[in-house]
């Protein structure tokens, strides 16, 4: 993908950039109100001007209305601003009342076809666009809407991580999965990649940590959703910071460095990584003894007429794996996940040493 670089584009950018404003523009005062205490920390003010909402009957946005709302706060008080669009009119409407910067939302990502009707309403277009990640977690599919709005001639491209939903139990509105949009960045170095830290808490007291977790991973940015009075929001109330508040929150934020620059400290990194290395290459090289004794399990089964899954076994290996790593002060549920994963391919490994027999019981005689 052709992606200009954050800083090539955005002239006024110092990391992180930070892009906040209330979840929807409610009322011209409502939007006053959230957005003057604001300016002077922000480098887009954000605004829900149409909301996609799961279910109906709940405020879904005041439409154009609210950019004419905008559009006089900006003449009075100069910003950027920035919105989402989900449609080819919505992309015009942004194009006539002068948006700064757009966005792709979560349930607009998961469709290829509304991501190409906005795709080619944005083509030739000077419009920064950034792309939230889909609601579940598809990598695919998040890659593959950045790259419909790169060959629609996009460059200003950026991605949103606001995390994705499932029904596993959290403490957060949507999982991080943090691997998710760090296997992104790590294919298109590039790209800028922001933190919306208000969908992925859904709790106000809990945007913080998360915002600190992305600077500490190196993210270029944050989405943040600030309200003059969040408890009073017609929207998401619950997941926005008070206006006046983000510019303590912000300078609360410890900023890290993106690489060593000290020869003592790079010297000493580089001796650390090389044991890091070694450890990786004990752990594959037991990986594969494991796996070549699953196999030879596999093909006992197979003789002795034994089932692949065993419950009881399983259920030996879950617990005493978890008291191992209980005595070596490891998470629990890191390792519970590389059992199951490690699980999976043994069961896997083993299917196919019973197809493979079989297919070898039906070859004919030489």
């Amino acid at each position: 993908m052709n992606i200009r670089e954050l800083k090539n584009w955005y002239q006024d950018y110092k990391k992180p950039l930070i892009i906040s404003g209330p979840c929807s523009v409610e009322t011209e005062q409502q939007f006053r109100d959230s957005v003057l205490p604001i300016l002077n920390k922000v480098d887009f003010v954000r605004g829900g001007i149409w909301k996609p909402r799961t279910r109906p009957g709940n405020f879904e946005g005041n439409g154009e209305k609210a950019l004419k709302w905008v559009k006089a706060l900006k003449e009075e008080t100069p910003f950027k601003f920035a919105m989402e669009v989900a449609t080819p009119e919505h992309v015009e409407l942004a194009h006539q009342y002068q948006v700064d910067l757009v966005w792709i939302g979560a349930r607009t990502t998961v469709n290829p076809f509304n991501v190409a009707e906005l795709a080619e309403a944005l083509q030739g277009s000077d419009l920064p666009v950034l792309v939230k990640n889909p609601i579940h977690a598809e990598l695919s599919l998040w890659k593959g809407a950045l790259e419909r709005f790169s060959k629609a001639g996009v460059t200003k491209l950026g991605a949103i991580h606001r995390g994705f939903h499932t029904y596993q139990q959290s403490k957060y509105r949507n999982i991080p999965m943090w691997q998710i949009p760090l296997d992104l960045k790590s294919e298109f170095p590039e790209l800028p990649l922001i933190c919306d830290p208000s969908h992925i808490a859904g709790a106000r007291d809990l945007v913080p940590e998360i915002a600190q977790k992305a600077m500490d991973l190196n993210y270029d940015g944050l989405m943040i959703e600030a309200h003059c009075e969040p408890s009073k929001a017609w929207s998401d109330a619950a997941q926005q910071v008070p206006s006046n508040d983000l510019s303590a929150l912000l300078d609360n934020i410890i900023l890290r460095d993106s690489a060593f620059t000290k020869d003592n400290i790079i010297n000493q990194l580089e001796v650390i990584r090389e044991q890091i290395d070694a450890a990786d290459r004990e752990i594959l090289e037991a990986v594969n003894l494991r796996m070549n004794l699953v196999e030879k399990i596999g093909e006992f089964k197979k003789e002795n007429n034994v089932a692949i899954f065993q419950l009881s076994r399983w259920k030996e290996i879950f617990n005493s794996r978890q008291e191992w790593a209980e005595q070596l002060n490891l998470d629990k549920d890191f390792v519970v996940d590389i059992l199951r994963l490690l699980h999976q391919q043994s069961v896997k490994t083993q299917t196919e040493v019973f197809n493979k027999k079989e297919q070898n019981l039906n070859l004919p005689n030489d």
